[in-house]
């Protein structure tokens, strides 16, 4: 896989952003840190992430309706969703609202681990596939375009 990859954590309890962030940093990760959603968004605005932390409750967001605004600012960065208030409803919400993980507080670190690597490895995959993809398009568009002006081109020695 490529890197460093750059993760953002967003919780409003100082004490689990720092050790996610240390856990993440031991990790070869970049870290960054955000305490509520207006500060996530400007961060997101400002820098590229390719994965965010999102807790349930902010201050000033619930991490849901947070990882929709993200969805604006970063189309394709992974969001993984964190809870100390586990429902069924909550886990809905967070599929619903495109989240490509739930965990529950406190995490497994080894599985939040494992899962934050499976979404960077398909991340890359992806972003390999689409890279493939336009590269297909540019060499068939330009053969295209050859055809046509060489048509052109035949069309003009005829007429003339």
């Amino acid at each position: 896989m490529g890197g460093p990859y750059r993760i953002l954590l967003m919780d409003d309890d100082e004490t689990i952003r720092d050790t996610l962030a240390m856990l993440l940093q031991s990790e070869g990760y970049i870290a960054d840190e955000a305490e509520n959603g207006k500060e996530a968004i400007e961060k997101t605005n400002q820098n590229f992430y390719n994965l965010a932390i999102v807790d349930w409750r902010l201050p000033d967001f619930e991490g849901t309706k947070l990882i929709g605004k993200l969805k604006e600012t970063t189309p394709r960065m992974a969001k993984i969703m964190l809870t100390g208030f586990p429902s069924m409803q909550n886990a809905i919400d967070s599929v619903n609202n495109r989240a490509d993980a739930f965990f529950l507080k406190p995490v497994d670190v080894p599985t939040l681990l494992a899962k934050i690597k499976e979404l960077l490895k398909q991340q890359e995959e992806s972003r390999a596939f689409d890279d493939a993809k336009m590269v297909s398009f540019i060499e068939t568009r330009a053969k295209e375009l050859l055809q046509a002006e060489n048509k052109t081109d035949l069309l003009r020695l005829t007429v003339e």
